[in-house]
């Protein structure tokens, strides 16, 4: 039996999350700072996306216009990288993912406003019940990785507003050359602005340890989830996309306890709250399908 295009795209989107859950557990392993790691991460997608002749092809369709709003785009996108591995570098793996999860109060709002959707009150009521189980990750952590949640609510918000736009112009390109303006006005975005942070060496080489670890999170889990995540949000809401994109933290946890030792560093509190969002996570494709049978 044929899979309808909504189903396949639910699919889609679990899998890229599956890839997404290792991208916190590589970012602390590669031992780059923050910006220098999110530059070289999308140095090697541009790279590598401008060796597909169909994305030259895909870019010479494009109007000016267009292209300009999908590089505006990937500025956003930069932009939560930084913040996001920020806050693995200030807090663990564990925190930061699990602070992406409030995205949903910020995509509740957001998403009506950038694109034609409807405003829903019930998402907004789903967004707010993660507000607690944030305040509980927040209690459940120690006192000096706060500036780290900090950072990891702002890539949120950041998650929230270049998901929206996306939700509203993927629809006129193909998802890969959306995929390769994005991640390279991005990368030129962060060429511009990360010798300005006073790194005496903003773009150093990095180890041949770091470069292997770089290959897999720039191919692995960058490339192929972000082309794969805008081909599903052609048949999903960005609100319902990203719930399942909070299942990361699930992951990201898993991983990082073993390898890591983070349940150290994390008491009951923290744990609660994630229970708290896997909980809405599960609740909203319930109440999504209510809403379709009325």
């Amino acid at each position: 039996m044929a899979l309808s295009p909504t189903t396949r795209a639910w699919l889609q989107i679990h899998f890229c999350v599956v890839l997404w859950g290792f991208t916190a557990i590589l970012g602390k392993l590669i031992t780059l700072p923050a910006p220098a790691l999110v530059w070289w991460r999308m140095i090697m997608v541009t790279i590598a996306l401008a060796c597909v002749p169909r994305v030259w092809r895909g870019i010479r369709r494009l109007p000016l216009k267009q292209v300009a709003i999908y590089a505006g785009i990937g500025t956003l996108v930069a932009l939560h990288w930084l913040a996001f591995y920020g806050a693995i570098k200030l807090s663990n793996a564990s925190v930061a993912a699990t602070c992406i999860a409030t995205s949903p109060v910020f995509l509740a709002l957001f998403e009506p406003l950038f694109t034609s959707r409807k405003f829903d009150g019930r998402e907004l009521l789903l967004a707010i019940a993660v507000v607690p189980a944030v305040a509980l990750v927040v209690g459940g952590t120690p006192s000096d990785m706060h500036l780290g949640i900090v950072a990891g609510v702002v890539a949120a918000a950041l998650v929230a507003v270049f998901g929206s736009l996306n939700k509203r112009y993927v629809e006129h390109a193909d998802p890969l050359t959306v995929t390769a303006i994005e991640i390279a006005a991005g990368a030129l975005l962060l060429t511009m602005i990360v010798p300005l942070g006073g790194s005496p060496d903003p773009f150093a080489l990095p180890s041949i340890n770091d470069t292997v670890l770089l290959a897999i999170l720039s191919m692995v889990c960058t490339l192929l989830p972000f082309a794969l995540s805008l081909a599903a949000l052609r048949h999903l809401t960005a609100f319902g996309a990203q719930l399942v994109v909070n299942l990361e933290p699930v992951y990201a946890i898993l991983l990082a306890i073993p390898l890591f030792q983070e349940q150290r560093e994390l008491d009951w509190k923290f744990y609660v709250g994630v229970a708290m969002i896997l909980a809405a996570v599960a609740i909203h494709p319930l109440w999504k399908k209510s809403k379709e049978a009325l």
